[in-house]
Formats: C-alpha cells, structure tokens, sequence
C-alpha cells in the first residue's frame, strides 16, 4: 500500500506490508499513512487513532474485516485529518483482561486521542469502562449486548451496532409468522444471555413457548449433541445466539435438518454465512448492513463496486462497518477542529452524517447509533456464491418509529454523565 509519495508500514509486529484490501486477514500493529503536503511539524503530531480488534479466536475474521474497511477508509481520505497525518495503532483484545491492558496500553503509551474496536460485547464492556476512568472517546463496532449503552453506558462510550433488542423487535414479526415455539442456543457472553432474554420476552409475550436451551462454549464447532436435542424438541424456529451461525447450519445440513426448522439470528456476520456449504443455507437473519441490498446508497455501491474489483468477493457487512465509522470519525474530528478527548465527544454527539439522502447520528443521551438495521432470507444455491440473502423490503422509518424500535430512556435506563 501506497501513500501519497510515501510508504506506510506494519510497526512493533514484524509482519510484512500487504496490499490495502488485501489486508483481511493480516494483523499489525502501527499503521502509519502519509499524506500529501504536511509540514514537518505537523507530521510529528499524526493524529493518532487507536484500534482493539480480535486477531486470533472466535472473531478473528470479523475482526480482519474491520480492519479492512477502517484501513480503506483511511486511504480515501488521503490518510490524513485536519491537515495531520494519521497514525493508525491495531492491538489484539482477545479476552477482556487482555482488552484492558491493551487499551490501557494504546491510552498511556501510544497517546491515542479516540478508540475503536471491540469485537465481542465482553471485551467493549471492560473497554468502555477504561475509556470513562481515561475521558478517551471509545467507539464499539462489533457489540450488540443492550448493557454497552444501558445500565453500564458512559459519556465516552459509543456503539456503532444496533443492539440485540433492536434486532429482535425488527425481526419478531417475521419470527412468530413461522410459528410461536422457538429453541436457543446461545454462547456462553454477554451477546448469548441478551438474545436468550431479549428474544424470550417477545416469544412469552406473543403466547409463545420454549422448546429447550442450551448454551454452547464460545468456540465450539461440534455442537452434534445440542443439533440432536433440537430434533427430538422439534421447535418452530431455533434462534442463534452463537459467537458465528455457521456451525448450526453445518451441522443440520448433516442430520439433514435443514428443511425442518427455521434458523434466526441477529447481529449475523457474512463470513458466517461464507463459511457453509450452498445447499446449507437456510434461515432469517438480522444486520447492519448487506452489499446487495436495493436500498443502499450511492456511496455504499461506489464501495462494494471498488472493493469487489481488487478482492474477486464484496465486502461484509464488518468490511463495512470499518469503513462506515472511520469515516464517521474523520468527520467528527474535522467537525471539531480538534483532537481533544472533550471537544471530540461533543462533535461525535452532535454530528449528522449524511447517508444517501438521510442521515445517521450518535443518540446523544445513550450513544447509540441511530441507523436502522437490515434484514434477510438466506438463499439455498445462489447463483452467486456471495449473494446469500435476499433482502426483505423497507420503507423509510419516521424518526418516531426508530425511536420506539430503538427503545426510550425508559427502556434503555442509560444513566449518562456530565463531561
């Protein structure tokens, strides 16, 4: 990768350069990028952003695509932000001991003036929480447990994701269309235990029954056993609350299931639906954000189009939430003129970011992104190996619609600081 004039590297890791979107599956540690026309004053004060995202275990390829999409954001951006280079730090998080050291780390040590990252919502919590004792902006991209910006939200804690309440509220009506008895597996985390509760409070509320629970250990990809026992439950709908989708739809193929039950998910990563065989493909699923889908906007489809050209795949939904909020955050420090811990909370709080013809914001009392989440129907043999979901359709939301699938301060029960 090129920057302008000059060459970026890969520092304090020992791991050689790759291409830019090339870079899915590397792992790093100070990216830094040149820009055009900075004085040397300025480029001995980069603007300095610091990442924690997974590069081994159960995320590892949902965190590579992060990186991806913040690395091509960067560069459209001629990797520089108020006339400043740009220093890009990437530190693992693999458990949340190991995410509080490294963020300390990238705080203390690497002078970061904001964070990102997080690819499971264990590891955002512990983050979040070292952002508030440090007052450095944290953004979550990969979280979607209702605590990040609930009961243990903070004024320098943001999440980029919807939450799993989020999901389940879009998803209910097309859940109990297939039927009112549902069977969980669900990781042993914080994402687990919120879709096992979240998505039980609609199953109850609707007169519907549970046909049998079973929480899995993040990393298994044996889980024949718990596929055995939703057979003989032989439930309407098994709702996944696994750390990767992939396993399940494996794993009922092979008991030839596939056909009997539906699978239902939010928060589903496309690398996890990549992962099966075609003939596997069957359930509904909630997202962030799909290449394919008809309601994109121009600038999504320039993207997937470019990215698809120098990788031979499209982007993920992850690729494309890298992208998504690094640019959301070189628009807020542009916003602010400034990188001050302070300064750039408030300009992340108050920043519309322009989204084809609407916009998507931070909500200044929780700090959840407000940008409704998507979802589809997984297609059995598509004829594009990539294409896995057909997209169902939706009308623009009122502002008062995402706020009621959003939830009220009532509901979220965030109690947000002063500055």
């Amino acid at each position: 990768m090129e920057g302008q004039g000059r060459k970026s590297g890969l520092r304090g890791s020992g791991i050689s350069r790759r291409t830019l979107l090339g870079a899915a599956a590397a792992s790093g540690g100070a990216l830094t990028f040149g820009a055009p026309f900075i004085s040397r004053a300025l480029a001995e004060e980069p603007v300095r952003i610091g990442v924690m995202i997974a590069k081994q275990g159960a995320f590892v390829q949902q965190g590579a695509d992060l990186v991806a999409g913040l690395q091509l954001a960067l560069k459209e951006a001629n990797n520089s932000a108020i006339g400043r280079n740009i220093e890009m730090t990437w530190l693992d998080e693999s458990d949340p001991q190991s995410a509080t050291q490294n963020i300390t780390k990238l705080i203390q040590d690497n002078k970061v003036s904001i964070v990102l990252g997080g690819t499971s919502s264990a590891n955002t919590l512990a983050m979040g929480a070292v952002a508030k004792r440090s007052r450095i902006p944290f953004i979550g991209l990969n979280a979607a447990a209702r605590e990040v910006t609930g009961k243990a939200c903070n004024r320098f804690m943001f999440r980029a994701p919807a939450s799993v309440p989020v999901y389940a509220r879009a998803m209910a009506p097309e859940l109990l269309a297939v039927g009112k008895k549902w069977y969980f597996l669900i990781a042993n985390f914080a994402f687990g235990d919120d879709v096992l509760s979240t998505y039980s409070e609609i199953l109850k509320a609707a007169g519907g029954t549970i046909a049998g629970v079973d929480r899995v250990p993040v990393e298994t990809t044996d889980i024949s056993s718990f596929i055995l026992k939703v057979r003989q439950a032989k439930p309407d709908v098994l709702v996944s609350g696994l750390a990767n989708v992939g396993p399940i739809l494996k794993q009922l193929k092979e008991f030839n299931m596939t056909a009997q039950v539906t699978v239902a998910g939010p928060a589903v990563s496309d690398t996890d639906l990549w992962s099966v065989p075609r003939e596997a493909l069957t359930g509904i699923y909630g997202k962030t954000w799909y290449f394919n889908d008809p309601a994109n906007p121009p600038e999504d489809r320039h993207m997937v189009e470019t990215y698809r050209k120098v990788n031979n795949k499209p982007p993920t939904d992850r690729v494309w939430m890298g992208w998504f909020m690094a640019r959301f955050v070189l628009a807020a420090i542009e916003q602010a003129k400034s990188t001050d811990s302070n300064k750039l909370v408030e300009s992340l709080e108050s920043l519309k970011f322009k989204v084809g013809s609407s916009t998507a914001s931070f909500r200044e009392w929780d700090h959840q992104l407000i940008n409704r989440p998507v979802m589809g129907t997984a297609q059995a043999n598509p004829a594009d190996q990539w294409d896995t979901l057909k997209m169902k359709a939706q009308a623009e939301a009122s502002a008062g619609e995402l706020e009621k699938l959003f939830g009220s301060k009532d509901e979220i029960g965030c109690a947000m600081e002063a500055l």
